[in-house]
C-alpha cells in the first residue's frame, strides 16, 4: 500500500493572533459606533458641539457658583438684590431646597408623625426589592405580603386614628408622599383593571364588549386634568346631601380609571399579537377560557408589550403632578408653593427648586425604564436555542 507525504499537516494547534488593528480597540470602536459614515461623523460632531456648550456652564451652575447652605433668601441673592453674593453672581440655591426638604418629601404632615411616612418607604422598599429580584425565592409570599398586606399596613400608619396613632388628615399630605401614593395605587390598580378592560373589548359577548369600548373611549378621548377636575369638584354634586368621600381616595380613583384604560390598549396589542394557533393549541387541550388566558396567552402577550406597559408606568408617575390643579401638592406642587416664600424669594429659588423636583421625577423614571430592559432580556426567549 503507498504511503502518502503527510508532511504539510500541521501537527500543532496555531497560536491565537491578536485581532486586527482596524477591528479591535478604542479606534475601532468609535469608527463603527461614532464615525461609521458622513452622517454619523455629523452627528457626532453636533453632538460634541453641545456637550461643550451646556455641560460646563450647568456644572458650574450646581456645582461650582452653587449656594449649599443658608438660612434665608440672602444667601441667595446678590448685594443689588438685598444679599451677601457678589453683584453677578449665578448659581444654583441648594440652600433653598436643603431648608424645604421636608416640606418636599412630606408636606404638610405633622413633624412629630413624620417617622410613620418614613417606615411606611422601608417597608415598601424591603417587600419590592426581593419581588423584583428573579432569584429570590417565595415570590408568591412576597406578592401576597407587598399588594394585600402592605396598603393595609399603610393604609394604617398614613391615616391613622387607630391603634393609638394621631389621626392625619389627606389634607395635609404632600410632597413625594403623595407623588409615590398615587402612583403605587395607580400601577396596582390599572394594570390588572386594564387587563381585564383588554379582555372585555376582545370578548364575544356583546354587552361586555360594548361596555369596555364605551369606558376605554370615553376615557382615552378627555385629559387628566378633566377626569381630576370630575373627580374632585363635579362628583360631589350628584351624591346624595350629607354624603362625601376623601379628595384623596377622588383622586386616587380618578388616576387609576384613567391609566387602565390606557393600560387596557397596551394589553390588547399583546393579545392581538398573539398567533391563533396559540388559541386553538390551547383550546385542543381542553383548556377553559381562563385556564387558557392564564396559562398560556397572557403571558406571552404581557411579555410582548413590556415596553408598553411600563411607558404608561412612567407617564402615569408624571401625570401625577396634574394633582395641583385639584388643590393636592405633590412633589412639584409644593416646590411651586415654596416659591412664594418671602425668606427665600430671589431669581435663582425657583430654578433650583425646579431642577431639584426634575431630578427626583427622572431618577423613578429611569429607573424603571432600566428595570424593563433587564426584563425584556431575561423573558427574550423567541429566538433561543
Amino acid at each position: 500500500m503507498q504511503e502518502h507525504d503527510m508532511s504539510w499537516v500541521r501537527t500543532e494547534m496555531a497560536l491565537a493572533e491578536q485581532a486586527p488593528r482596524s477591528e479591535a480597540g478604542a479606534g475601532a470602536w468609535l469608527r463603527k459606533n461614532m464615525f461609521a459614515s458622513v452622517g454619523d461623523s455629523i452627528l457626532t460632531i453636533l453632538g460634541i458641539v453641545l456637550v461643550v456648550l451646556i455641560v460646563p456652564p450647568l456644572f458650574d451652575w450646581a456645582f461650582v457658583q452653587a449656594q449649599w447652605t443658608g438660612t434665608d433668601r440672602t444667601f441667595c441673592a446678590t448685594v443689588a438684590q438685598g444679599g451677601t453674593q457678589p453683584d453677578g453672581w449665578s448659581g444654583a440655591c441648594w440652600a433653598f431646597v436643603q431648608a424645604k426638604f421636608g416640606q418636599f418629601m412630606f408636606g404638610r404632615y405633622p413633624i412629630e408623625e413624620r417617622w410613620r411616612p418614613i417606615l411606611v418607604a422601608v417597608l415598601f422598599v424591603a417587600l419590592l426589592v426581593p419581588l423584583l429580584i428573579p432569584r429570590v425565592p417565595r415570590k408568591g409570599l412576597n406578592a401576597v405580603l407587598f399588594f394585600l398586606v402592605f396598603p393595609v399596613v399603610a393604609f394604617i400608619l398614613l391615616v391613622g386614628g387607630m391603634f393609638g396613632l394621631p389621626h392625619v388628615e389627606t389634607a395635609l399630605w404632600g410632597g413625594l408622599l403623595v407623588t409615590l401614593s398615587l402612583s403605587f395605587v395607580g400601577i396596582a390598580v390599572s394594570l390588572p383593571l386594564g387587563i381585564l378592560l383588554a379582555l372585555g373589548r376582545r370578548s364575544k359577548m356583546p354587552i361586555i364588549k360594548m361596555l369596555c369600548v364605551i369606558f376605554i373611549e370615553t376615557v382615552r378621548g378627555i385629559p387628566l386634568v378633566t377626569v381630576l377636575f370630575m373627580a374632585s369638584v363635579m362628583l360631589p354634586l350628584f351624591l346624595p346631601a350629607g354624603v362625601t368621600f376623601d379628595k384623596f381616595l377622588r383622586a386616587l380613583i380618578g388616576v387609576s380609571l384613567f391609566a387602565a384604560a390606557y393600560m387596557a390598549e397596551v394589553v390588547r396589542g399583546g393579545l392581538q399579537a398573539i398567533p391563533k394557533g396559540q388559541y386553538e393549541g390551547a383550546e385542543s387541550l381542553g383548556l377553559g377560557y381562563w385556564q387558557m388566558m392564564y396559562f398560556i396567552i397572557l403571558p406571552q402577550a404581557l411579555k410582548l408589550v413590556i415596553p408598553g406597559i411600563v411607558n404608561t408606568f412612567i407617564g402615569m408617575f408624571k401625570d401625577t403632578s396634574l394633582v395641583y390643579i385639584i388643590s393636592m401638592f405633590d412633589l412639584l406642587g409644593v416646590v411651586r408653593q415654596n416659591f412664594s416664600d418671602a425668606a427665600w424669594a430671589s431669581p435663582q429659588t425657583p430654578a433650583s427648586g425646579l431642577v431639584f423636583a426634575a431630578l427626583v421625577f427622572w431618577l423613578f423614571c429611569f429607573g424603571m425604564s432600566r428595570y424593563s430592559m433587564f426584563m425584556e432580556r431575561r423573558l427574550d426567549t423567541g429566538y433561543k436555542r
